[in-house]
């Protein structure tokens, strides 16, 4: 099985770019692959849980949602 390591460099400065890498592992692992998701630099802080519930992109579900799927789909988050 595919193995999939997605990165995440943004935070709420680009609320958009900073949920891609969540909406990517959530939908690699509903898909059948393995994912596994590193927050560095300013992606760091949207463990935070102000700033994640803040968090809020165009056109995709808000982070607090992607996260918890994350969560519960028991995807690997290393900061």
């Amino acid at each position: 099985m595919p193995r999939l390591a997605f990165v995440a460099t943004h935070g709420s400065e680009n609320p958009t770019k900073a949920c891609f890498p969540f909406l990517q592992a959530k939908n690699a692992v509903e898909d059948g692959m393995e994912a596994e998701l590193s927050l560095i630099g300013d992606a760091v802080v949207l463990m935070r849980d102000a700033v994640r519930d803040a968090v809020v992109p165009v056109g995709w579900p808000p982070l607090k949602e992607l996260f918890q799927a994350v969560v519960d789909l028991r995807i690997p988050v290393y900061v």
